[in-house]
């Protein structure tokens, strides 16, 4: 896939480019990887920014480390080591160290354990852990927020970036000396306020669903979840077939969060009747929802084969992270959705 460079950037990859700059001190990777499809780039934008690095109920290091949990969850070492960078500036290294190497029970701060508990299993039915009763509604809908929001960027990081942010092979000592140093460069992107609502203005204003109100005591996460979702879904019916959405839809109706485990079999069981161009999109979309780090080379090339633009492999993968990603959130609020409209 080829990102639109920022220095070319036009219209709205232009502005979104530009409100990520003014906040992250560059156009991250995460936002690169989405600049094929101009609306999809500010539909991540704007639910990865206003749950996460607005002023709001909750503090930015309890936010950083519910996005530190949910990465090492589904197995995204990109953003686990991001977050955890950030946590060494805002929560100190131990707590850090302990959520990056899935040890929440050595988390010191009782109310931190708590909520990272939570987050770290929030996609699991069986293993659930409740949100802790203390929270508002407010805090619910920011904290939801960013475990919608990370189920969604963990799915498209392992799809389109590295494994790693770190070199890889560093000694113990030497990663946290690592992420030491970066967390102070990192600081005033930290610790800096922002305004809530900037980037959920970049798209046209859309209604909460049922399965999204949850967001609704938070305006801002609101606005950008309900402008967001319509993107994501329009996204998918513009570049899958109802057959293909309908199969990662039900699959999802079936999900209780377990990993499918080493082998595609499965996948390669649900789409072998499909024909060629379907199959390989189907493959994409179900490997993307319920196993990304098994999307390879191998899997984008034969997708590649039916569908050749850079804009429709985005919006595929993008359909596929956020249905798996909006479902563990209605799961969250108590509106556990059927096969007739989880992911839809």
């Amino acid at each position: 896939m080829t990102p639109v460079p920022a220095a070319s950037a036009g219209g709205l990859v232009a502005e979104v480019y530009a409100q990520v700059a003014e906040e992250m001190r560059l156009v991250i990777p995460p936002a690169l990887m989405h600049s094929p499809s101009p609306q999809v780039l500010a539909a991540y934008w704007a639910v990865a920014r206003e749950p996460l690095v607005t002023v709001g109920a909750v503090d930015r290091g309890t936010k950083e480390a519910v996005a530190a949990a949910v990465s090492v969850a589904n197995i995204c070492p990109y953003c686990a080591d991001m977050h955890t960078v950030g946590m060494y500036d805002l929560t100190g290294e131990h707590a850090a160290e302990a959520v990056g190497s899935d040890r929440v029970q050595d988390i010191a701060d009782p109310a931190l354990r708590e909520v990272v508990a939570w987050a770290r299993n929030a996609h699991l039915l069986d293993e659930a852990v409740p949100p802790p009763p203390r929270l508002t509604p407010a805090d619910r809908a920011e904290l939801i927020g960013v475990v919608v929001a990370f189920h969604y960027l963990t799915r498209m990081v392992n799809v389109f970036l590295a494994n790693f942010l770190l070199p890889p092979g560093l000694a113990p000592w030497s990663r946290r000396r690592f992420k030491q140093g970066i967390s102070r460069v990192m600081r005033p992107t930290l610790r800096d306020p922002r305004t809530p609502g900037l980037a959920a203005g970049l798209l046209p204003a859309a209604p909460l669903r049922e399965d999204t109100a949850w967001a609704a005591p938070r305006p801002a996460v609101a606005a950008a979840i309900g402008a967001a979702d319509r993107v994501f879904r329009a996204a998918g019916e513009a570049t899958l077939s109802p057959e293909v959405r309908d199969m990662v839809t039900i699959r999802l109706a079936d999900w209780r969060g377990e990993d499918t485990g080493i082998s595609t079999d499965w996948c390669e069981r649900l789409i072998a009747d499909l024909e060629p161009a379907d199959r390989s999109a189907a493959r994409l979309a179900l490997l993307t929802a319920f196993a990304s780090y098994q999307v390879n080379e191998e899997v984008v090339d034969e997708f590649r084969r039916h569908h050749p633009q850079d804009r429709t492999l985005v919006e595929v993968a993008a359909w596929a992270a956020w249905s798996a990603a909006v479902l563990v959130g209605a799961r969250q609020s108590g509106s556990v959705l059927g096969p007739s409209t989880a992911g839809q």
